[in-house]
């Protein structure tokens, strides 16, 4: 971390609750959750955040489309985190592994494929979209409600992603160990992970 971060054995009150939940959920304490020891309200602002958006959404699409924006946003932490994800919790290796084996998203189906291009276009210029880009999302079925949700779990991994590579936090080793040495390296698109 290239800041000074408050360690687990000195946080209290907010930060020590944000640190127990965290160590709860993941069954250690990631490597990000210091990032925010200065600031334990703003973890707890993103969190009700992220768990409005993915919530709000088909938890599959939400992890295609944070794994596009991820990518295009550098960020390793976050396409591993999110690659484990989609295939432990949406049960989804096969797509897991076609993104890691062509990070253009070729390999997914047509729906999937116009989530993925979509998001990682919002993640990379947001000015840039256009209405046929909206258009081409429409087209495979996707409401508007649903277009939404892709901007949001987008713009939202943009925040994330980019609070965590500024401040030096990497992928913690024991997510980078649940992937196979070739799924890892294809998952390094910015910063090495912790045991690099």
């Amino acid at each position: 971390m290239f800041i000074a971060t408050v360690p687990e054995d000195s946080a209290t009150g907010d930060l020590a609750e944000y640190y127990t939940k965290q160590r709860a959920a993941w069954g250690f304490l990631p490597n990000y959750a210091p990032a925010f020891s200065t600031r334990p309200d703003v973890a707890a602002a993103w969190n009700a955040m992220n768990h409005a958006v993915r919530d709000g959404m088909d938890r599959r699409r939400f992890e295609i489309a944070t794994i596009a924006a991820a990518r295009e946003l550098r960020s390793t932490y976050c396409t591993a985190a999110h690659s484990g994800f989609l295939r432990d919790v949406c049960g989804d290796e096969q797509a897991m592994l076609a993104i890691a084996g062509d990070p253009s998203g070729a390999g997914l189906d047509a729906v999937d494929q116009a989530v993925y291009t979509f998001s990682a276009k919002v993640a990379r210029d947001a000015a840039s979209v256009e209405q046929a880009d909206v258009d081409a999302v429409r087209a495979v079925g996707l409401s508007d409600a649903d277009i939404a949700d892709i901007v949001f779990a987008a713009a939202a991994r943009s925040f994330f992603a980019r609070v965590l590579d500024a401040l030096g936090a990497r992928l913690d080793a024991q997510t980078a160990a649940t992937f196979a040495p070739e799924v890892r390296t294809a998952m390094v698109v910015g910063r090495a992970p912790a045991d690099d």
